[in-house]
């Protein structure tokens, strides 16, 4: 475990889904996104409630109110943790996990918009968004995922995503010859 994720974590045990020896992949940035979406709330709430101290008008309604405007902001911001096994694809938010069986996709597309989202459905109807970045970001992430959808296109299953799924292969077999490219000094 340690070779493949350059340190030990608790979620890298494999689950009761996985096949034997397999471990977990998952989102190795979320940690310092989940942090700073805290920092950022704790911070606007904080500097709320010092401007309403230091004016003089603070009281515990208004206090209250500056709380839940910091909690929200840490409920905005916080990123949904992505977390991947043999066969299964799944995205924590602050309430509940969205899971969907990889080598069962139905359905892959790309929603653009403020933020481009990855939409991922199975053939229970599950649905799945994640950022596209946080597969790009983690390669062990796009591999579980893009095993998983090879399993799904050659049952003929997955009949919409093609698109989206080699766009986004391209850009991470391009950033990541990149990267070596550029770890090796021939930029």
């Amino acid at each position: 475990m340690r070779e493949a994720y350059g340190r030990h974590h608790p979620k890298a045990r494999p689950s009761a889904g996985d096949a034997p020896g397999s471990v977990r992949a998952w989102d190795r940035n979320w940690r310092r996104e989940a942090r700073t979406a805290w920092w950022c709330g704790l911070s606007l709430g904080g500097v709320l409630l010092l401007a309403d101290l230091a004016r003089g008008g603070l009281d515990w309604q208004r206090g209250c109110s500056w709380t839940a405007i910091g909690a929200a902001l840490v409920a905005v911001l916080r990123p949904p943790r992505i977390t991947a096994g043999e066969d299964w694809l799944a995205a924590r938010g602050l309430l509940r996990e969205h899971r969907v069986r990889t080598d069962l996709l139905t359905q892959v597309r790309r929603a653009d918009g403020v933020a481009p989202r990855l939409v991922l459905r199975d053939v229970g109807g599950n649905r799945v968004e994640l950022d596209p970045a946080v597969l790009a970001a983690n390669p062990l992430l796009w591999h579980r995922l893009d095993a998983g959808a090879r399993r799904s296109r050659e049952r003929g299953l997955l009949r919409e995503g093609a698109v989206p799924l080699a766009a986004l292969a391209a850009r991470i077999d391009g950033e990541g010859a990149r990267r070596l490219l550029k770890s090796a000094g021939l930029e």
